[in-house]
């Protein structure tokens, strides 16, 4: 398909509310107008007053491949994300093998553009002597480096401190940082494990993941961020008393920035008996106050983006005692829905929404002409329906996992169609819902982040 016109469209972009039509040719925004009717177009979609925002480009996800794909992989992961909105998506480096070397950096490019509906690209992996790969990174290769500060799988852990230093003094792209001290971790597990052996209760897991722990690792990579002068971008934030560190106001000229996610935003420590090992995270789902204190940061600009951190699990796994049951959600398919109800409850505009999803995000990684409803930019979009309630229910699950934490609880928005490029990538119609599984995205291109 070449041509696309969606009129009655109800638009949120740059912090306004208008109604417009849209005319899309060759993959790219070509007219933004009152009425564009007229325009010839192969297509016309009559958005009929629903939303039109840009879809979510999600900064955080782990989609399993390699090595894990009987978890997930980038095709159906991808089909899930579509299904929910997001129309490109940052990868995660915690594969196995980890995503460590330029060469294993391009190989997970190359297997998305066989598999993946949505546009995609990947973080590098920092490590204790991986240094010369970082230094090495080339603007467009990846879209940044993650940094593990915390507990991590493999050889993922960055714990010595001259390589960390060096790390922020010369990387030359983004630093997206997993923020928990180990040392604080591990003394807390070793007091729940004598207290109660294997079988430590999930009510304990915010106690261990501690507000401490995510304080002190914070405020480490913010004191080595500012030391260098380095791009940083604190990934989850989940306690009230980390936000002081970060600056209310718009993401342009910021040096250090921060994301929350979607399931921090809705889920608290209440949550976990009902939940269980399913909402079971790192770092940790913490008190109603901290969630309460994440949404207000959202509303003033101190968090910057909202993210998902996709990382699904079997149901096996997490039916497992605490210590081996994996901390990790499937979120992707139901993200934006979930964010919309903070909407509806009156904490966020509608605008805002729109920016920490979109917006902000395509200005904090540096992301090339995506992000917005603007005439020439690609046209990635999402249709909403602001007023189509539905429960969340296993058998909709896209995901390869085939469940979802939000079961049981009922949204009040619906994304009904997603145009990744120009093309619609999902659609919710009389028949059904429908993925194009013929559809595949791009690799994202970036601008320089230093």
């Amino acid at each position: 398909m070449s041509s696309v016109l969606i009129t009655n469209a109800d638009c949120i972009n740059e912090g306004r509310r208008f109604a417009a039509d849209v005319l899309i040719r060759d993959g790219r925004i070509e007219a933004i107008g009152a009425d564009l009717s007229g325009r010839a177009a192969e297509r016309v979609i009559d958005a009929a007053g629903r939303l039109l925002i840009p879809g979510m480009i999600d900064d955080q996800v782990h989609f399993r491949e390699p090595g894990l794909t009987h978890k997930a992989d980038f095709a159906s992961e991808s089909r899930a994300a579509v299904a929910g909105g997001i129309t490109s998506f940052m990868e995660m480096p915690n594969s196995k093998p980890p995503t460590l070397s330029l060469a294993a950096l391009e190989a997970k490019h190359a297997r998305a553009a066989e598999v993946s509906r949505a546009n995609y690209s990947f973080y590098l992996g920092a490590s204790n002597d991986n240094l010369e790969a970082i230094r090495s990174l080339q603007v467009g290769q990846s879209c940044g480096v993650k940094v593990f500060m915390g507990a991590s799988t493999g050889n993922m852990l960055v714990d010595d401190e001259a390589t960390l230093d060096a790390i922020f003094r010369e990387c030359p792209l983004l630093i997206a940082t997993h923020c928990e001290d180990t040392p604080t971790i591990l003394a807390n597990e070793a007091e729940y494990r004598a207290r109660y052996g294997e079988d430590v209760p999930i009510a304990a897991h915010p106690l261990i993941r501690s507000e401490a722990a995510c304080f002190k690792s914070s405020s480490l990579a913010i004191a080595l961020a500012r030391r260098h002068d380095a791009r940083l971008h604190v990934l989850h934030l989940t306690t009230a008393k980390e936000l002081a560190q970060f600056s209310p106001g718009p993401v342009a000229g910021k040096r250090i920035t921060a994301e929350a996610c979607v399931h921090h935003l809705y889920f608290d420590a209440r949550d976990y008996a009902e939940k269980g090992h399913l909402i079971k995270c790192n770092p940790a789902i913490k008190r109603p106050e901290d969630r309460e204190a994440l949404l207000k940061a959202l509303a003033e600009d101190r968090i910057d983006v909202v993210a998902t951190d996709h990382a699904p699990h079997t149901l096996a796994e997490k039916g497992q005692s605490y210590f081996k049951a994996p901390a990790g959600l499937p979120l992707v398919q139901d993200a934006l829905p979930s964010l919309l109800e903070h909407v509806h409850d009156g904490w966020l505009t509608l605008e805002q929404a729109v920016g920490k999803t979109s917006h902000a995000v395509a200005e904090c990684y540096g992301i090339e002409q995506r992000g917005y409803l603007r005439e020439g930019y690609w046209a990635d979009l999402a249709l909403i329906d602001l007023n189509a309630p539905y429960p969340v229910e296993r058998t909709q699950v896209l995901a390869k996992c085939g469940w979802s934490p939000f079961e049981g609880r009922r949204f009040r928005s619906r994304v009904v169609m997603t145009l990744v490029n120009g093309e619609v990538a999902f659609e919710r119609g009389p028949s059904g819902a429908q993925v194009n599984d013929q559809l595949r995205g791009q690799r994202l291109s970036f601008a320089s982040q230093r």
